[in-house]
């Protein structure tokens, strides 16, 4: 029996019974198309991530501590990174200028009558600031008493901060210091890539006079400020040798070496380490879910095995009468093959414009661009096809094991 021949009958068959044959491709699209939203939603995040940490500067070699048994994201609050550090780093071939970022803990801030609790600003070098992250006014200047904040702390009071707006601080040690604001920003050079991701209220202070951590540096005796991250910046034909450099440093002569607490490691990293990283962690999760979403399929196998079990059943003597006319028992088999097939590609083919839509509104909803996973997509719709052909063997088997002279008595 010929393939289109087989198909055509197939495709009698499955009009034939309309209700049930639709009952059964809901179930594998529903399937199909999970596994195309859970895909997407997952590239699309993983795209918008990847787009906003590879918008930072490549040339920023992020230098801190982190738990060993870390992927290398968080990071170790504690001032290990002294003056000395600092200044070594600065000599580096390659390297344009160093910035520390350091924590002044406070109580709260006040803005005319608002006052809102703060626990930590960040304490960080006047180049931090470039002319594109400044939204309004200017960067502070060092020993100053001036500050910084980011567009989410400028909006956290009852009435928007402005430059030129005057701030209380209170301080840890029962100090209270006036400030004046001089600038809005959006973003800070240095800052973590992963940092963003918190959407958190940003208030950045000048290290003099505010910082006031100290440690004792191993290396000369004396007590210097130390910082709990550094960021190198580099240039950027040089961020691979200066990146090699700066861990060369931190592993054989830095005083952070010796000052990092037990279990941590030091590390530096570049946008492009972020990246792979945090791209890793999100497939993980995606393989994840649409693993979860493959249940779906499992389901929409088992109704596709359960109508064609019945088909074989009703079509006992229509099975016996083309056995009795010649066809052979491969015949028989091809032709259950080709209905299941079919009904896994009619799932597969309604499944995917299904599937992407969904996943279009999701990250609309979720306000992230949309990309779409073609690895996952294809792989989804070939999955569907083959559930559909692998359902149908048992009952195909067995159709072709069908006795025509028991066939063909049969009522």
């Amino acid at each position: 029996m010929k393939l289109t021949e087989s198909a055509r009958i197939a495709l009698r068959s499955i009009r034939s019974h309309k209700l049930r044959s639709t009952l059964t491709v809901v179930g594998l699209v529903i399937g199909i198309a999970s596994v195309i939203v859970f895909a997407t939603f997952g590239a699309s995040v993983e795209a918008e991530i990847v787009s906003d940490i590879g918008g930072s500067s490549a040339n920023n070699v992020y230098v801190f501590a982190t738990p060993t048994d870390d992927d290398g994201f968080d990071q170790v609050i504690q001032p290990v990174f002294t003056a000395r550090d600092v200044r070594e780093l600065e000599s580096i071939e390659g390297v344009r200028r160093v910035i520390p970022r350091g924590i002044v803990e406070a109580n709260s801030i006040t803005h005319e009558s608002d006052t809102i609790a703060r626990q930590r600003l960040t304490a960080t070098r006047p180049e931090t600031f470039d002319e594109e992250s400044i939204v309004a006014g200017r960067g502070f200047r060092s020993g100053a008493n001036e500050v910084v904040l980011n567009e989410r702390a400028a909006t956290a009071f009852a009435t928007n901060v402005s430059v030129g707006d005057r701030l209380t601080l209170s301080l840890a040690g029962n100090r209270t210091t006036e400030v004046t604001v001089v600038g809005i920003v959006d973003g800070t050079e240095g800052e973590l890539p992963v940092s963003d991701f918190a959407n958190r209220a940003q208030v950045y202070v000048p290290v003099d006079p505010f910082y006031r951590t100290v440690v004792e540096s191993p290396s000369v005796g004396v007590r210097q400020r130390a910082y709990p991250q550094v960021t190198v910046v580099s240039d950027p034909t040089t961020t691979a040798a200066t990146k090699a450099a700066v861990e060369t440093y931190l592993r054989e002569e830095s005083d952070a070496r010796r000052l990092k607490p037990g279990g941590t490691e030091l590390v530096a990293q570049t946008s492009g380490d972020f990246v792979e990283r945090i791209g890793a962690v999100i497939d993980r999760i995606t393989r994840f879910v649409t693993g979860v979403a493959v249940i779906g399929l499992v389901v929409g196998a088992i109704g596709i095995a359960n109508i064609m079990l019945v088909s074989v059943t009703e079509r006992t003597r229509e099975i016996g009468v083309m056995k009795a006319v010649g066809a052979r028992n491969r015949d028989v088999m091809t032709l259950f093959l080709v209905e299941a097939g079919l009904l896994g590609a009619i799932g597969a083919v309604l499944a995917l414009p299904l599937g992407v839509a969904v996943g279009y509104a999701a990250t609309r909803y979720a306000d992230v661009g949309f990309a779409l996973a073609p690895a996952w997509t294809a792989t989804a719709v070939v999955v569907g096809v083959v559930v559909g052909v692998v359902a149908g063997l048992y009952p195909a088997w067995r159709a072709a094991r069908v006795d025509p002279i028991d066939a063909l008595r049969y009522e």
